[in-house]
């Protein structure tokens, strides 16, 4: 066993665990799941069978990811964050052959308590605020809040708030990237 994992957490049977991933207390990952290197998932966590992890994705504490779920690397993963995999669960119809996949690209950041609707993308590098309720594919890079979520904006690869000049550039204050808007998309250059 190559990853840590707290005395207090389930892992069933069957699952792939990466090398010097950490699985904190009363976390139970399902049977089936990838999850990959260098993880950390914190406490109180649910992964549902099926789900995939890539490489260092942190998911704090109390977040639910459901069957249906797939996260690129470098994906952060607030506090109470929450995915559905029904658009219109019932308790007393089974529609465990209908889950709508979710797909996170790289690097994308959920905020706390954030519920996002199945079959939705989340873009690369995309940052939702915290409490927003995701009911439609967000693009890379964009900045999108409330309930529903909706765009207000654009971030770098390090969440800075991007801010373009007349020729659709745009520069991370941290690293020095530039950015480039075209078509309603962004783009990094360099």
């Amino acid at each position: 066993m190559d990853y840590f994992a707290h005395e207090t957490a389930v892992i069933d049977p069957g699952c792939e665990i990466g090398n010097g991933t950490k699985i904190w207390h009363f976390s139970h990952v399902m049977k089936g799941c990838i999850i990959g290197e260098g993880c950390n998932i914190g406490q109180n966590v649910v992964v549902s069978p099926g789900v995939v992890l890539g490489k260092n994705v942190k998911v704090q504490n109390n977040v639910s990811i459901y069957t249906g779920v797939m996260c690129e690397d470098d994906v952060f993963l607030g506090p109470s964050a929450v995915f559905t995999n029904i658009i219109n669960p019932r308790s007393h119809v089974i529609r465990r052959d209908q889950f709508a996949p979710t797909h996170v690209r790289r690097g994308a950041s959920i905020g706390a308590n954030a519920t996002i609707i199945c079959g939705n993308e989340i873009g690369a590098y995309a940052l939702i605020g915290a409490g927003s309720v995701v009911t439609r594919p967000v693009k890379a890079y964009a900045l999108v809040v409330g309930n529903p979520a909706r765009q207000i904006g654009w971030v770098s690869e390090y969440g800075h708030k991007l801010e373009f000049d007349y020729e659709g550039k745009a520069v991370c204050p941290e690293t020095g990237q530039v950015y480039q808007y075209e078509n309603g998309d962004v783009k990094r250059l360099n």
